[in-house]
């Protein structure tokens, strides 16, 4: 799809002239120069703006969403929710999986909530960033995570990490009785139409919650839809409406991005809600703007809120966000 054709025929009724050209040229260069950059998809309403691939495998190839796994896991938590698989938020570990809960963990671990799990506020040491190479490497990452200091209670300040993930997604099997792959191509997959391939293994066989899952990003951008339109898809309820506003509502934030964190996505003060993967992948969507974005990046390199990820953050409060 020619860029120009693009911004002029879909954008001009909303910009004017100058600023239309602007706000193309910063687009331009973003696909040109940013080599990090694989693809972006625009979507508005059900017009489709933009979808380009000027690197990568292409918009219809297998693209590890790294850290936005934690959204689809939050989604799924939604589900379980709404089918009773589990009885609430408030539940807890040991009333949730009793049976992963080590006995080297500290007194306050069976309190911990799956709301405290979904939120990253489990009050555990992280086992993300420095911490993560270790925590992989262990021979029972449930365990392991489970088995951390407490460096604050649960419950209280956002503590980024995967391993909080991971226990949440192995919560959800314990209680459903299905793997994490069979939740996600049952709740997901089957519904929206899409691939979900199955991903790492933790050594006990769950699933890792948080990281490593890989979708096309046709695949990220009907996600995207399909939140931004209320959890529907294709006229089915997919996500229950109350899931989705509550995923939508600040329960914490970022001390490193300094974006507000719902139920497994983060927020912009501009009314983003955003599933954000290293390296720079994105499943965004604004529903006051009717927009659903999917951008996919060279999962190898850093996107720091300072560098990468802030110029995509740019462009999704500029360019993006000027088209609704």
């Amino acid at each position: 799809m020619d860029r120009r054709i693009f911004l002029t025929a879909l954008a001009a009724p909303f910009l004017a002239p100058r600023a239309l050209a602007a706000q193309e040229a910063t687009l331009s260069r973003a696909l040109d120069s940013e080599d990090q950059l694989h693809s972006i998809q625009v979507m508005r309403g059900n017009d489709l703006l933009l979808a380009e691939a000027p690197r990568g495998q292409g918009l219809d190839a297998l693209a590890n969403i790294k850290s936005c796994s934690k959204s689809i896991v939050a989604l799924l938590l939604g589900q379980a929710l709404a089918r009773g698989d589990v009885p609430a938020l408030s539940a807890t570990l040991a009333e949730v999986a009793p049976s992963l809960i080590p006995a080297a963990a500290k007194p306050e671990v069976p309190g911990i909530t799956l709301k405290d799990l979904v939120t990253l506020r489990t009050g555990l040491e992280r086992t993300s960033g420095a911490e993560y190479g270790g925590w992989v490497a262990s021979g029972n990452w449930v365990a392991d995570a489970l088995s951390r200091p407490m460096v604050a209670r649960p419950g209280g300040r956002m503590l980024y990490s995967t391993g909080s993930t991971h226990v949440l997604g192995a919560a959800l099997s314990v209680a459903s009785g299905d793997s994490l792959l069979r939740l996600a191509r049952d709740g997901l997959g089957a519904p929206l139409g899409i691939e979900i391939p199955a991903w790492t293994r933790d050594p006990q066989g769950y699933y890792l919650g948080g990281n490593e899952m890989a979708l096309t990003p046709r695949a990220m951008l009907r996600i995207a839809q399909m939140m931004r339109d209320g959890g529907v898809w294709g006229g089915r309820q997919v996500v229950s409406p109350d899931w989705v506003a509550a995923s939508m509502t600040a329960r914490t934030q970022s001390p490193y991005s300094g974006m507000h964190y719902g139920y497994g996505w983060f927020l912009t003060a501009s009314g983003y809600a955003l599933a954000r993967g290293y390296g720079g992948q994105i499943i965004a969507f604004h529903q006051g703007k009717r927009l659903a974005v999917a951008i996919t990046s060279d999962p190898t390199r850093p996107a720091r809120s300072e560098g990468y990820f802030g110029t995509l953050k740019a462009l999704l409060e500029g360019p993006i966000l000027a088209l609704a």
